[in-house]
């Protein structure tokens, strides 16, 4: 402690409490409380931004305990989160989102009907979580299920411009089922999931969204001339595409056709545009057959191998 202090000499008061602000952690609030008793003037300085850091602490114990843990350490070690049944608020959507930088470890989040018979939560509780989520939040959240939340238009927004920000970098799984998503918020949606380079399963079943928000998402205009070109993303990775039951006509079929015949979904392996029960009921048999037919040639053309320099690469033709 005694070569803290004598370090912390040599820093300006509001150097001090720079370093204090970053030391901050209310799932851990001790590093930072310990930091700030190593002199006095930096004890003084910081009465303010301690207290705070002592009414952060008590609403993230709070959220813990609806949560189903005891102590903070239990979310801050955690790598699986179901809200299911929890009865979280608006404020407690928005805590967790302002959590995410201290979430390290968490991979899958779940809130699978986590808002039913809770309305303004319904309405509103994707949109609040996400405004809350900055540049890198939740690092390792890899699986993301909003499946039968409200997120609508509004959420989907607010929620592209958190991925926008940086937040869920390592994004795999993304489940937007049933969510009351339509064209505007796929539009808006659309620019930030192709931005997502290891994004391999997208699941829009159930939602109002048709040819326009699918435009968006799989055929994109070309960027203005003069713009450089995306340097990543592009959905390069997507394996599985679910778009039953949703508004999408046989337009949106030939579009889909189109995005597999150039190549601009190369990794794709399964798409659903309908059968049976999960049938896109605006689309006709011989278009969701089109679509079929169209991914059986993007997956032959991407298994068919070809000799250069004495290797076999994956993915091109024979030369």
């Amino acid at each position: 402690m005694a070569r803290v202090a004598m370090a912390l000499s040599k820093l300006s008061g509001d150097e001090q409490c720079i370093i204090f602000v970053q030391l901050c952690n209310v799932l851990d609030p001790r590093v930072a409380v310990a930091f700030s008793s190593a002199s006095s003037e930096l004890w003084a300085l910081t009465q303010s931004e301690r207290q705070q850091l002592k009414v952060g602490y008590d609403m993230a114990t709070s959220l813990c305990r609806k949560l189903g843990w005891r102590r903070c350490k239990q979310l801050r070690e955690a790598k699986t989160l179901d809200c299911d049944g929890r009865g979280l608020t608006l404020d407690d959507l928005g805590l967790l989102g302002s959590l995410g930088p201290v979430l390290p470890a968490l991979e899958v989040l779940e809130f699978y009907n986590a808002a039913a018979g809770i309305p303004d939560v319904e309405l509103h509780g994707v949109q609040r979580l996400a405004e809350k989520l900055g540049a890198g939040a939740l690092p390792a959240v890899s699986d993301l299920n909003f499946q039968t939340m409200c997120v609508g238009d509004e959420g989907a927004s607010a929620f592209a411009a958190a991925l926008g920000r940086g937040a869920m970098p390592r994004l795999i799984s993304l489940d937007l089922t049933d969510t009351e998503i339509g064209d505007a918020g796929l539009v808006a949606l659309a620019p930030a999931l192709r931005r997502q380079p290891e994004l391999e399963s997208l699941y829009l079943w159930g939602n109002p969204l048709g040819d326009e928000g699918l435009a968006a998402l799989v055929a994109p205009p070309p960027p203005p001339a003069g713009a450089p070109p995306p340097t990543s993303g592009g959905l390069a990775k997507l394996k599985r595409l679910e778009l039953g039951f949703t508004q999408i006509t046989d337009a949106g079929c030939a579009t889909l056709v189109s995005a597999l015949d150039s190549g601009m979904l190369p990794a794709l392996k399964w798409i659903q545009v309908g059968s049976g029960h999960r049938a896109t009921p605006a689309c006709t048999s011989a278009s969701r057959t089109a679509v079929t037919e169209a991914l059986e040639r993007a997956t032959s053309r991407a298994a068919r191998p070809c000799r250069r320099s004495g290797r076999f690469k994956v993915g091109a033709t024979r030369s």
